[in-house]
């Protein structure tokens, strides 16, 4: 596996690459955005964790380049600000996750493994409903690439899309029920999606139903 690592703090950004080598992740760093940017958009990365603030070019910016890109490695950022504002507009950029500052090394770990591994109960390559269909493999909806979260939230509505499926199942399902992961993370993903389908001209639509859940359903 390797990971790229975009952090001004240049030896915090050598500590974190030590102890992740440590743990079998090849680390590459940039310490400024503009070296970051080119990096990431060469999809040559399992996961990219970006700090907010960088100079030359913010974490945001350089997330949101690599998406207008249709770069859709996994994206971690990183921000000493833990306001849901700050987490929810990362989301809605096309961020994967969100991690505070200071933070352990075993925790960042544990992020960048939920975002790079295949989820263990999938058989087949490909599930449909309608008119749209989810390549498993390449992680698409009709062709369109999604970002990890996206996909792995896609997949829990179209395996079963005539079933109900919670928040609380998607947050325990997708997040491991992690304290950091809360309602905004599942509606932020879910407005993602619908966007989604909208750009894919399916008549499928993603239905809410109000304390219960989500479902796929025919416009």
């Amino acid at each position: 596996m390797r990971v790229l690592y975009v952090e001004d703090e240049k030896f915090l950004a050598e500590a974190v690459k030590h102890n992740l080598e440590k743990q079998g992740i090849k680390t590459d760093l940039a310490f400024d955005g503009e070296e970051g940017l080119n990096m990431a958009v060469a999809s040559i990365y399992d996961c990219v964790i970006l700090d907010i603030m960088l100079p030359k070019l913010s974490g945001l910016e350089i997330l949101t380049r690599m998406r207008e890109k249709d770069v859709r490695t996994p994206v971690i950022m990183l921000s000493a600000l833990s306001q849901v504002e700050d987490k929810v507009r990362g989301l809605n950029l096309g961020a994967d996750d969100y991690l505070a500052k200071p933070f352990k090394t075993a925790e960042l770990v544990a992020r960048i493994m939920a975002l790079t591994r295949r989820p263990a109960d999938i058989q087949s390559e490909t599930v449909g409903f309608l008119d749209v269909e989810y390549d498993v493999n390449e992680k698409t909806l009709n062709g369109e690439k999604m970002t990890a979260k996206e996909a792995d939230i896609m997949y829990e509505l179209i395996k079963t899309p005539e079933h109900i499926v919670k928040k609380e199942y998607l947050l325990n399902k997708i997040w491991g029920g992690e304290a950091y992961a809360d309602d905004n993370y599942i509606e932020v993903y879910v407005s993602r999606l619908r966007k989604l389908l909208k750009k894919v001209s399916t008549h499928t639509e993603i239905a809410t139903l109000r304390g219960l859940g989500y479902k796929l359903v025919e416009k």
